[in-house]
């Protein structure tokens, strides 16, 4: 399964640099090209953080998830720092999606694949190449990856070195995301253990109800000399916007058994909202590894562009290969989406579909964060499936912004967050997260959708 990937062949991988013919939107000005080069050079060199044979298993599971038989949980930071890459705020995110894939399994009988926003996503797009504060201009922010968050000259000039940064810290929350989910951490003999260190709230004692409810079924199948061996680990994958093309070409690597090329940064990379033009930089690159990629939709998406993008990145009609994320706003999604699912049912084509409920819900407070209602996130989620549902198509499942700790950055919840919360307890850098209640909570409703399906 874990077959290594060689080393990238200039020769074989020439078809690749394609992208280089194309407009690239996104990327960063650096200032110095042979500095970029040399760290590419290097990059080329590193091990891979993923393998071929991981993307693979991937692949079948997205399938599965495509035909109805699974459902996708996709969660995690917003962007990625190195500062927060701790072992305590990964293992509270790695806990909080393990909790939120009980709930969904429990809840919908169904099985669940677990994807972290994790090891990768450093870097992010932005709406303008630069930020101007009085009478001063600088690059804007876009990810610990490229440049730092402080609004000074040094901060905000992007260091190619920092890719070098990101892929160690990337290869360290690997490492550690591997222990926790197959070291024993993720036994489902231990689901109750996962909410320590959590405060008390009415989400976590919900959760904790669910819980006793699986301690006593499976001490019952124990009684009855049932092997729970399968039970101890768990398949956790990671995913990131493959945004930065001088961090994602030299991870690119050749698979050795069958010479096809995959991005080992991540097991699932997708393309954002502002990325996905048809003759630009990344839809072209993209379509030309083996990794299992999905596309962000917004709301001014048209039939056209989906039918475009099928055709371009999932032409052999490959189960598995193709996923769109849906980020039309809780006032949109019931009038934009079915026009979109509908073309897609009657064609050849059966990419999963899953919702991003923040992306296009947000908004800012009038003490100046940037947040998001959580009655809205709650209310996407809702007529996601009402859409699918009317159209007959499987919901496959949800990608969401999220933290195991304990922030206010969305408001509303059963914890009733509100502006001046936002004062207390902001910490994201970019966009607003759900905390670990609001995750739960979202997870309840999500499985109770299943359960009505």
């Amino acid at each position: 399964m874990n077959d290594p990937i060689v080393a990238a062949n200039p020769a074989v991988l020439a078809g690749l640099d394609n992208y280089l013919t194309l407009p690239a939107a996104q990327q960063p000005t650096w200032p110095d090209a042979s500095a970029v080069a040399d760290v590419r050079a290097e990059l080329a060199t590193l091990p891979p953080l993923v393998f071929a044979g991981e993307v693979d298993i991937l692949r079948e599971r997205l399938a599965a998830a495509a035909s109805g038989k699974a459902f996708l949980l996709q969660g995690g930071d917003c962007a990625e720092t190195f500062a927060d890459a701790t072992a305590d705020r990964i293992r509270n995110r790695v806990k909080t999606l393990l909790q939120m894939a009980v709930v969904l399994t429990y809840g919908a009988s169904m099985p669940v694949i677990k994807m972290g926003r994790m090891a990768g996503q450093f870097a992010k797009p932005r709406s303008s190449d630069s930020e101007t504060r009085g009478d001063v201009t600088l690059p804007a922010f876009r990810g610990d990856i490229v440049n730092g968050y402080d609004f000074t000259s040094e901060a905000r000039t992007p260091d190619p070195k920092r890719m070098l940064k990101a892929y160690h810290t990337s290869a360290s929350t690997l490492n550690l995301i591997r222990a926790f989910t197959t070291g024993g951490f993720a036994d489902l003999r231990s689901v109750h253990e996962w909410n320590r260190g959590f405060a008390n709230n009415p989400a976590n004692e919900r959760y904790l109800s669910l819980a006793q409810e699986i301690d006593r079924a499976i001490k019952f199948m124990a009684a009855c000399g049932a092997d729970f061996n399968e039970l101890r680990t768990t398949e956790f994958y990671t995913s990131h916007e493959g945004l930065l093309m001088d961090y994602e070409r030299p991870l690119t690597r050749i698979d050795s058994r069958t010479g096809n090329p995959y991005i080992t940064s991540g097991h699932f990379i997708w393309i954002g909202e502002r990325t996905r033009q048809m003759d630009h930089a990344h839809v072209d690159y993209l379509s030309r590894v083996r990794n299992p990629i999905g596309v962000k939709l917004g709301p001014t998406t048209q039939v056209e562009d989906v039918v475009e993008l099928i055709e371009r990145l999932d032409p052999n009609r490959e189960p598995g290969r193709l996923t769109f994320i849906t980020r039309m706003g809780a006032g949109k999604i019931r009038e934009e989406l079915p026009k979109l699912v509908e073309a897609v049912r009657d064609s050849d084509a059966n990419p999963l579909w899953i919702t991003d409920p923040m992306h296009g819900n947000g908004m800012t407070t009038k003490n100046g964060y940037k947040s998001r209602r959580f009655d809205d996130v709650m209310d996407e989620v809702r007529g996601f499936f009402e859409v699918h549902k009317a159209a007959g198509t499987f919901p496959g499942g949800v990608h969401v912004e999220l933290t195991g700790d304990d922030v206010a950055e969305c408001l509303g919840g059963s914890e009733q967050i509100d502006e001046a919360s936002l004062e207390e307890r902001y910490e994201s850098l970019c966009d607003p997260r759900l905390n670990h209640m609001q995750s739960l909570e979202l997870a309840f409703l999500v499985a109770e959708q299943l359960a009505k399906r």
